[in-house]
């Protein structure tokens, strides 16, 4: 053994006068000193802890023997993984004290890949990988009070200000890879897992950053301007720190980090929120700055505002009445004049025009009329009024010239029916006489339900042929002529239909929509015959009127404010019978309506209504008496049944569509929807056919690297 592996020395000093003197013992430690005079195991039991100072120096010792002699050291039991191996090197100057040689070993440990888990008073060596898994865990609360190791452990931050995700970017690349950062939403919590001296880190970080980034709210009185007006401008201008995030939010989109500058109609007020004192003074300048007197301040001001969602025609109407309303109940004594209203006629439209012939805008002239006009070319409104009256009326124009939600309806119109149908039936008939006599007498029956009369079918000499189904028959020969003496005939029909009809629209909040999807089938009303001409002339002619028969859904909802959709519906399901295509009565139509006012939540079913229908018929024809005798009886009897069963029902589903997220979302649902239809009604490859493709839509997230000219369309 080599002496300097252990050796222990004694020094006495004397710092000066009149103080104590002490003595300090050096232990320096090595692995095979330990390993001899400590024959325990790592998971074995563990001596008493020594407070006393220790110089280390490993070299090129086993992991798992200096793992045994830090057990020596510190009094506790280490438990080393099977898969940790691999020799360190670990020296020390000067003595340090049992807990700090431990914190070092871990450091080695550390640098090797390896890690040191504190659980429960064991400590453990496992790979980096796993100690995420087995670390402690320190609930929110200061860094300060972490104790600076080279163990992993687990910190809970909870913040009050930043939000969670957006500060995942930021430490991710500060964690290492092996350790994992994680958020809790439900109460805006990061949960890292790293190395304690890392962790104290982290914490001044997230301590700094989770500060409260937006000023308190401020409310700048317009004294001359329309707030609504300063404020899309003061935003235009202020755009460059409204839409991006603040500094110091990397990659945030949290509106608590932008310059918000929001309109009060009621007090023509700006309500201004930044991400810093900078910005909102910035913001309040530009608002000292715009709001300023006009050069003319006389009632001859004329103003012009553009709509976005609204029509300009049916907003100056009503803006013009609401105006005379009040200028009539303010005025005294009624002297005051309500403005003239006059409806622009539409131009250009037919009388009789027909909704297929009628021009898509009824109203192409501008109004007149009062203080406010309308252009329709524009969509405007010319408004003159002086300064308190148009701030009055503008703060109306903004509240009406709101983006009204859309109804999206999906109607679900699922028929099903089943037929049967049963005939049995027996005829006979024989000649009674014989060759030679005068007359010769017929005897048999004849049934209309079994089928063709069996009389007829004799008459008919084989042109009229026997009904569907079995038919046995005998022939008979009488004087040299055949004929049919017997028939039996049996028939079992079985029928089923099943129809499913999803008409969809999509329109306006408070509007009515309507589709037709069917046939404009002609129907004779009226015939008449010119037959009293001088010259005689005949000129028949006929009255015919066209009506829509198929599938027909007109709609009308109403949003409530709490989500509920009041529809007030009109459907109509028609067919025309097809017994009657060439009845000379005329055609006959099957028709299925419904017409009521339903309330339904956002997105949910409603059935609107159906039909359960259930017909039975039956029809015998027998000879009286002889038809009733038992099993013979079936000789002289002829019997048809027959059931039909129909289901009918009629669902409904409204979904709103409150803006252009959503309206685009399901329009690419849709769009994916046909898309996929297409393509599975492909034909089938043919080297002989040569038409191996059918038109498909373009896919919607193809990229664009050739661009195409803008007068194509997507059928090309």
């Amino acid at each position: 053994m080599n002496p300097n592996d252990l050796k222990t020395t004694a020094a006495d000093a004397a710092p000066g006068p009149g103080r104590a003197r002490w003595r300090h013992q050096l232990l320096a430690v090595s692995a095979c000193t330990l390993l001899a005079l400590a024959p325990w195991s790592v998971q074995g039991q563990s001596g008493r802890a020594s407070s006393e100072p220790v110089v280390l120096n490993f070299v090129g010792a086993e992991i798992e023997a200096v793992a045994r002699t830090m057990a020596t050291i510190t009094g506790r039991n280490v438990v080393v993984d099977p898969r940790v191996r691999g020799t360190i090197n670990l020296a020390t100057e000067r003595p340090v004290p049992p807990q700090a040689a431990l914190n070092q070993f871990a450091a080695v440990l550390r640098l090797q890949g390896f890690s040191l888990v504190d659980t429960g008073g064991l400590y453990k060596i496992v790979p980096e990988a796993d100690a995420k898994l087995q670390g402690q865990v320190v609930n929110a609360g200061s860094v300060d009070r972490l104790q600076t190791s080279n163990q992993i452990v687990t910190q809970i931050f909870r913040l009050n200000h930043e939000s969670a995700s957006s500060l995942v970017p930021v430490l991710r690349p500060l964690i290492g890879p092996n350790n994992t950062i994680n958020v809790s939403p439900g109460n805006n919590s990061l949960i890292i897992t790293d190395y304690a001296d890392n962790l104290q880190r982290i914490g001044r970080i997230i301590a700094a950053l989770d500060i409260s980034g937006a000023t308190d709210v401020e409310i700048i009185p317009v004294q001359h301007g329309v707030a609504a007006d300063l404020a899309d401008l003061v935003n235009k201008l202020m755009e460059g720190g409204g839409t991006r995030a603040a500094p110091g939010a990397p990659g945030a989109a949290d509106a608590s980090y932008r310059t918000t500058v929001l309109a009060e109609p009621r007090s023509n007020s700006l309500v201004i929120r930044s991400a810093n004192p900078a910005r909102q003074a910035l913001a309040r300048s530009l608002v000292a700055q715009l709001d300023r007197p006009t050069s003319d301040r006389q009632s001859g001001n004329i103003h012009v505002v553009y709509l976005k969602n609204a029509d300009a025609v049916s907003l100056a109407t009503t803006l013009r009445a609401a105006l005379a309303a009040e200028t009539g109940t303010s005025g005294a004594g009624g002297a005051a004049s309500a403005p003239v209203v006059r409806a622009a006629s539409p131009t250009g439209a037919a009388a009789g025009a027909t909704a297929a012939t009628a021009p898509v805008a009824a109203s192409a002239a501008p109004s007149t009329g009062g203080q406010i006009q309308a252009d329709p070319a524009t969509n405007s409104l010319i408004i003159t009024a002086p300064e308190p009256v148009y701030r009055q009326l503008r703060a109306v124009i903004d509240q009406l010239d709101a983006r009204r939600a859309q109804v999206y309806v999906e109607s679900l119109i699922a028929e099903v029916n089943a037929d049967k149908a049963a005939e049995f039936g027996i005829q006979w008939q024989g000649p009674i006489g014989s060759a030679g006599d005068s007359a010769i007498g017929l005897l048999g029956t004849n049934f209309g339900a079994g089928g063709n009369n069996i009389i007829n079918l004799a008459a008919g000499q084989g042109s009229v042929a026997p009904g569907a189904g079995l038919n046995v028959g005998i022939a008979g020969r009488a004087n040299g002529v055949y004929f049919l003496g017997f028939l039996a005939r049996f028939l079992q029909q079985n029928g089923q239909g099943n129809i499913l009809s999803t008409p969809n629209l999509l329109t306006l909040d408070n509007e009515e929509a309507k589709i037709v999807i069917g046939q404009n089938v002609p129907f004779v009303t009226g015939q008449f015959t010119n037959t009293g001409g001088t010259d005689g002339a005949v000129n028949p002619f006929q009255t015919i009127e066209r009506k829509d028969v198929g599938l027909t859904l007109r709609v009308k909802p109403q949003i409530s404010e709490n989500g509920t959709i009041k529809m007030t519906l009109y459907q109509e399901v028609s067919s025309v019978q097809a017994s009657s295509l060439n009845s000379p009565s005329g055609l006959i139509t099957n028709k299925r309506t419904i017409e009521s006012t339903v309330l339904v939540n956002d997105g949910e079913i409603v059935v609107l209504g159906g039909l359960l229908q259930d017909e039975y018929a039956g029809n015998e024809d027998k000879v009286p008496g002889l038809g009733d005798i038992p099993v013979l009886g079936n000789l002289f009897r002829s019997e048809s049944r027959s059931r039909r069963k129909t289901n009918l029902m009629v669902f409904l589903r409204p979904v709103v569509l409150r803006d252009n997220r959503e309206s685009h979302s399901l329009s690419l649902d849709r769009y994916d929807l046909m898309r996929a239809a297409q393509q599975d009604a492909q034909p089938a490859p043919s080297s002989v056919l040569r038409i191996n493709e059918a038109p498909v839509i373009p896919p919607r997230d193809a990229p664009a690297q050739t661009p195409q000219p803008r007068h194509e369309s997507l059928m090309q």
